[in-house]
C-alpha cells in the first residue's frame, strides 16, 4: 500500500491557531515527581503535579517549534513574539501562590539582540491583578520585564525558542534533594487564554488523511508530557480509526510511597497518582467522543528504581533482571504473589476509569515473561520462585547451551506459573468490570522464539496461554521485521498457530516500530510491507507501534486507490507461439546532451529495458485472427496485461537453453533474508545489466543454495522465492528456470484489413512490456 515519510508540509491544507492553544502546551519534571497536563475546552489547560522533594520544579512549556506533531499538522515555527500578548486567569491549589518567593515564574529562553543566548525569568506575580491563588495575568512580550521586583531588564522578544511557567511545592528549596513532610498534590488551572497583538495566530496543518484501516498504539511513558487532545488529534487525522492500544507504561502512572529508609516505592495498593489519573481520564473521555475505544495494556515491567527489591525476577546470580533502557527498567517475578497482587490492583483501577467514561473493559497483558539477560541467564531465581519451584531448582547457566531434562522440566514449570499468573491478572480484570471484559495477551516472538534458545518457549511461550485463555492473541516481532528476518517471523506465526491455537480471525498484528530517526527510510519500508503481509495472511487488526515515532518520522499510511497491478492482469499466455517472423525490440532510455566541444554526456534513465513485440505477422489463418480478436476483447484492449513468451530469450540458460540450478545469481544469504527475486543477468563484468523475472513458469523451477540443490522455498507472486529457512551467511542462491515476459496491447484498437490479409498481408499488433519489478 503507498506510503510516505512527510518531512514537512508543502501544498497540503492549512489552517490557523491561536498562539498558546491549550492542546500544545506540553509539561516537564525530573523523577520521581510526576505532572500532566489535560486540556479543559478551548482556552483552558489543567496541571496536575505530585511532588516527593523539595527541590523539585514541574514546568509548564509552550515551544516555539512543534517537536511532537505529525509534519503535516504541526504548527508553523515562529520565533518572533515583538506585540504578542498573553493574557489568561490563574487558578492554583496545593502549590506556592504567586506572591510567595519560589512562586510560579516564566522563564524565557532564546537569544538576546546580538544573538547570544540568553535566558530571562519573568516573576508572574508582576503582571497580575487579583489574588495571589486567583489572577488575571496579561504578558506584553514587548514590554517584559526579568527579575523578582519591577523594574527590571526587558526580555528580548524576537528570538524565543521556549519559554515555561515554573510549579512547586510549599517548601520548596531550588536545588534540594530532601524529602517534603509529605507528598505534595496540586494543581494550577489556566483559562481564558488569550493571545493578542502581533503574531498572535499561527499556521497548522488541517490535513485529514482518508481512513486506511489500521489502528493505532500509543504509550503513557512517551506521551506523559503532552495533552490527550492532542495525541487524539494525530490519531484522527493521520487517518486512523475503531481502537487504539495504550500502554500505560512502566514509570509515570503508579503513586509512590516513602519507605521508612527514606526511599520512594510503588505503592503496594496500586494506586494511580494523581497526574496520571487525570490524564487517562481525560485521555478516554475524549477517545469515546470520536468513537475511538481503548485497549489498556500493562505489562510486568516497572521502572527498577520504583520496584521492591523482593519483586524483581532474579539470575541465578542474585542479579536482578534489567532491561537495557537507560535508567533501567526491570521486570516482575509472575511467582511473587505481592507483585503480581499489584499488577491486579492496577489493573483493577484502570478498568474503574474505562468504566466511568463509558469505555468497554478491554485489557492487554503485555509481553510477560521470564526475562534472560544478555549473558544467556534466565531469571527464575528470585526467592519466591525458588520456593515455587521446590526450594533448589537446577541452574540454567546459560539458554543457549545444551539442556538436561531437569533443566527442562524447570523451564515448563516456569511456563506454568507464567501462565498462572496471567489467568490470576485476568480474573482480576473480569472481576472488576460490571460487565463484559475483553482479555487480549500480546507476545514478542524474537524473544520468546529466539533460534539461539530453542526451549525458551517452555517457560515464556506457555501451553497455558492456548485458546481460549485469552479472548485476542496480539503478536509484534519488530525486531525481525526491520532486521529482515523474514523467515524468523514466518516460522514464528507457524509455531505459535500450531502451540497455542487461535484462529487468524482471534489474532492481531502490531507493526513497528523506529528507535532511531537515523533508521527510518529503511525500517518504515519494511514495516509497511510487513503491515501488508498481515493483511494477506487474513489479520483483520494491524496496530502500528507507537505514535511518536509515527509523528517524528512522518510516516504517512493512505488507502489503495484504482486497480492493482495483480487485478489487472490475466495471468494467461498469449495464445500462438512468436515465430522467427515476431518484431522483438528491447528499449532503453538514456538522455544524451552534447557539449560545445561535441562530446556527449549520457544518462541511463532505466535500470532494465523495456520489451516491444509486434505479433501480427504470426496470425496465418482466419480461425487464429478470430481467436486473436476474441483475446484482444477479452483483455479490455489495452487494459489487462498477459503473459508472451520470447522466442529470442525465455531461458536462464543462455537464452533457449535448459534450465539448471546454477545459472543465475540471485543474491548471497545473511541468515535473515528469506525473500529473493528472480533475475536474470545480461553480460559480463562487475556491474552487469540485471532483469527482474516477475513470470517465471512455476514447473521449470530449480533451486541452489551453497552449490547444494534445495526445495525448501515456495514460489510467491512476482517471481519471488521464498524460503522457510533463510539461506545461510555467505552462501549463494542461483536458479534456473523457463519465463514468460508480461505484456499488455499497446493500443486499443487493431486494424485489420479483409483484403489485404487475404493477400498475405500481416497485420501490425504490437504488444509493450509491463514494469511489474522495482
Amino acid at each position: 500500500m503507498a506510503f510516505w515519510l512527510a518531512r514537512e508540509r508543502r501544498s497540503q491544507e492549512a489552517s490557523f491557531i491561536q498562539r498558546f492553544d491549550p492542546r500544545f502546551w506540553t509539561v516537564d519534571f525530573p523523577r520521581p515527581a510526576m505532572a500532566s497536563v489535560v486540556t479543559q475546552g478551548t482556552d483552558a489547560l489543567r496541571v496536575d503535579v505530585e511532588l516527593h522533594h523539595e527541590g523539585e520544579l514541574v514546568g509548564l512549556i509552550w515551544e516555539s517549534v512543534d517537536r511532537f506533531d505529525h509534519p503535516l499538522l504541526a504548527y508553523a515555527t515562529d520565533l518572533d513574539y515583538a506585540h504578542t500578548t498573553l493574557s489568561f486567569r490563574w487558578r492554583s491549589t496545593g502549590v506556592i501562590p504567586l506572591d510567595e518567593p519560589n512562586g510560579p515564574t516564566l522563564t524565557i529562553e532564546g537569544r538576546d539582540a546580538a544573538g547570544v543566548p540568553a535566558t530571562w525569568y519573568v516573576r508572574l506575580w508582576n503582571y497580575a491583578e487579583g489574588s495571589p491563588t486567583d489572577a488575571r495575568i496579561t504578558l506584553p512580550f514587548s514590554k517584559l520585564e526579568s527579575g523578582y521586583v519591577l523594574p527590571g531588564a526587558l526580555i528580548h522578544p524576537s528570538d524565543i525558542d521556549r519559554m515555561f511557567i515554573s510549579i512547586v511545592a510549599p517548601g520548596h528549596s531550588p536545588g534540594s534533594d530532601a524529602p517534603l513532610a509529605q507528598r505534595a498534590n496540586g494543581h494550577v488551572i489556566m483559562s481564558d487564554i488569550v493571545a493578542d497583538g502581533g503574531r498572535a495566530m499561527l499556521e497548522t496543518g488541517d490535513v485529514r488523511l482518508p481512513v486506511h484501516g489500521l489502528r493505532m498504539a500509543t504509550a503513557y511513558d512517551d506521551a506523559y508530557n503532552q495533552t490527550p487532545t492532542r495525541l487524539l488529534h494525530n490519531i484522527i487525522a493521520l487517518g486512523y480509526r475503531s481502537e487504539i492500544v495504550h500502554y500505560v507504561g512502566m514509570s509515570h502512572f503508579m503513586r509512590l510511597e516513602r519507605t521508612s529508609e527514606g526511599g520512594l516505592l510503588a505503592e503496594p495498593s496500586g494506586a494511580l497518582c494523581e497526574p496520571a489519573a487525570a490524564w487517562h481520564m481525560a485521555f478516554l473521555e475524549r477517545a469515546r467522543e470520536i468513537d475511538l475505544e481503548v485497549i489498556v495494556s500493562l505489562s510486568y515491567e516497572l521502572f527498577d528504581a520504583y520496584c521492591p527489591s523482593g519483586w524483581k525476577q532474579r539470575a541465578a546470580s542474585g542479579d536482578p533482571a534489567l532491561t537495557g533502557w537507560i535508567p533501567p527498567s526491570t521486570l516482575l517475578s509472575p511467582a511473587n504473589g505481592e507483585a503480581i497482587g499489584w499488577l491486579a490492583a492496577v489493573a483493577r483501577n484502570f478498568v474503574g476509569l474505562l468504566e466511568a467514561t463509558s469505555q468497554p473493559v478491554r485489557f492487554q497483558i503485555g509481553e510477560p515473561w521470564w526475562w534472560v539477560t544478555s549473558g544467556g541467564e534466565i531469571c527464575l531465581y528470585d526467592d519466591a520462585a525458588i520456593v515455587v519451584f521446590g526450594g533448589d531448582p537446577p541452574v540454567i547457566a546459560d539458554m543457549r547451551g545444551a539442556l538436561g531434562q531437569d533443566e527442562i522440566d524447570l523451564l515448563d514449570a516456569a511456563g506454568t506459573v507464567l501462565a498462572a499468573s496471567t489467568a490470576d491478572l485476568a480474573a482480576s480484570v473480569r472481576e472488576a468490570a460490571s460487565g463484559p471484559a475483553e482479555i487480549l495477551l500480546l507476545a514478542f516472538t524474537p524473544t520468546i522464539l529466539d533460534p539461539s534458545m530453542p526451549e525458551l518457549h517452555r517457560a515464556n511461550l506457555p501451553q497455558g496461554w492456548a485458546e481460549p485463555a485469552f479472548d485476542r492473541l496480539q503478536l509484534e516481532d519488530y525486531d525481525w521485521l526491520t532486521s529482515g528476518a523474514d523467515a524468523l517471523r514466518r516460522q514464528a506465526y507457524s509455531f505459535i498457530d500450531a502451540k497455542l491455537g487461535y484462529p487468524l480471525a482471534k489474532q492481531d498484528y502490531l507493526a513497528g516500530f523506529v528507535l532511531d530517526p537515523l533508521d527510518a527510510e529503511e525500517f518504515w519500508s519494511r514495516i509497511d510491507a510487513g503491515i501488508d503481509e498481515a493483511a494477506a495472511r487474513g489479520i483483520e487488526s494491524t496496530f502500528v507501534w507507537a505514535l511518536p515515532q509515527v509523528a517524528r518520522d512522518g510516516y504517512t499510511r493512505l488507502p489503495p486507490t484504482g486497480t492493482s497491478d495483480m487485478q489487472s492482469f490475466d495471468d494467461v499466455l498469449y495464445p500462438f507461439a512468436l515465430g522467427r517472423s515476431t518484431a522483438v525490440a528491447p528499449e532503453f532510455s538514456t538522455s544524451i546532451s552534447v557539449t560545445a566541444s561535441g562530446h556527449e554526456r549520457r544518462n541511463a534513465l532505466w535500470s532494465d529495458a523495456r520489451m516491444h513485440f509486434d505479433v501480427g505477422p504470426g496470425i496465418r489463418s482466419e480461425a487464429e485472427l478470430a481467436e486473436l480478436i476474441a483475446f484482444f476483447r477479452a483483455r479490455h484492449g489495452a487494459a489487462r496485461g498477459f503473459r508472451v513468451s520470447d522466442p529470442f530469450d525465455h531461458s536462464s540458460n543462455g537464452m533457449t537453453g535448459t534450465p539448471t540450478a546454477f545459472d543465475q545469481l540471485l543474491g548471497t544469504g545473511d541468515g535473515l533474508k528469506a525473500d529473493f527475486q528472480l533475475v536474470k543477468s545480461y553480460g559480463t563484468g562487475p556491474e552487469p545489466q540485471t532483469r527482474p523475472i516477475t513470470r517465471p513458469r512455476g514447473d521449470s523451477l530449480i533451486v541452489s543454495v551453497g552449490g547444494v540443490a534445495n526445495n525448501d522455498w515456495t514460489l510467491e507472486p512476482f517471481g519471488i522465492i521464498r524460503f522457510t529457512t533463510a539461506p545461510p551467511e555467505g552462501t549463494e542462491v542461483r536458479a534456473g528456470f523457463l519465463f514468460d515476459v508480461p505484456v499488455r496491447f499497446a493500443e486499443d484498437r487493431i486494424d485489420i484489413a479483409g483484403v489485404n490479409f487475404s493477400a498475405g498481408e500481416a497485420p501490425s499488433i504490437p504488444l509493450i512490456e509491463l514494469r511489474e519489478a522495482d
